[in-house]
């Protein structure tokens, strides 16, 4: 049975502004392998969270993410203004990756000290 989230990933990767043929370059994989790793029938290969992250910051669609979160019970909201703003190629400079894992981290260990 092909789950609903690897449907949503493999519909991102096939029909999005960026051709796939040239996100799998800007991500760093071969065409092939990108196609196979996003397959929902092929249970062969596997879709890694990097290149999931990756290929969400290429296409700017965070669908995987809300998707994600609403069956965790959260819902996605942008933090404040300060969030960077996701386009289409903001991946291949991968300068802004670290700072928001970075904050990301703040984040998380502040929402931690406050259930404290």
């Amino acid at each position: 049975m092909v789950s609903e989230l690897s449907t949503l990933i493999h519909n991102l990767v096939l029909d999005n502004p960026v051709p796939a043929k040239d996100l799998a370059k800007a991500i760093g994989k071969p065409y092939s392998t990108l196609l196979r790793e996003v397959n929902p029938y092929d249970t062969g290969a596997k879709l890694g969270a990097e290149t999931l992250l990756q290929i969400m910051m290429q296409t700017g669609d965070t669908k995987p993410l809300e998707y994600m979160a609403g069956k965790l019970g959260y819902s996605l909201v942008a933090a404040r203004n300060d969030a960077p703003h996701v386009t289409p190629g903001a991946f291949q400079g991968q300068t802004g990756v670290s700072s928001s894992v970075s904050a990301l981290d703040s984040r998380q260990s502040g929402e931690k000290e406050r259930r404290a």
